[in-house]
């Protein structure tokens, strides 16, 4: 079952960047600014199959998200969720593809080294105090 909030999905549809957040081995939050969609009732987002965030996924799949709407910066949503799937196929780049054109407007520019985690939300919520 899917915990996404209503509220929050238009902030996932929309070119607002997220910051993700894994736990490093000693048990630190890592977080860094990612590119995010929907994939089902799921949230995808990319990054290098080697880079920090993916080896702290593979020890531990929790992940949580911040999203601030790019044009109402008082508008805020987070999500907490775990990682259930990696994909590395032709079908993440599909997804990579439809991520940058709507970040970019363009097709990936780099055709090598990345993968799609998709995102089984578990809590969610949006706010704004505006």
């Amino acid at each position: 079952m899917t915990a996404l909030a209503d509220e929050v999905r238009p902030y996932i549809d929309d070119v607002n960047i997220a910051h993700v957040a894994t736990v490093l081995p000693d048990g630190a939050p890592h977080t860094v600014p990612v590119w995010i969609s929907m994939h089902g009732d799921r949230i995808a987002f990319l990054t290098s199959p080697g880079s920090r965030k993916a080896r702290n996924i593979a020890a531990d799949s929790r992940v949580a998200f911040s999203i601030v709407q790019h044009d109402r910066p008082t508008a805020m949503a987070h999500i907490r969720g775990r990682v259930v799937e990696v994909l590395d196929d032709d079908e993440a780049w599909a997804i990579i593809d439809r991520m940058s054109d709507q970040y970019l407007g363009m097709p990936y520019p780099l055709r090598e080294d990345r993968v799609v985690f998709l995102v089984e939300p578990e809590h969610s919520f949006a706010q704004d105090f505006g």
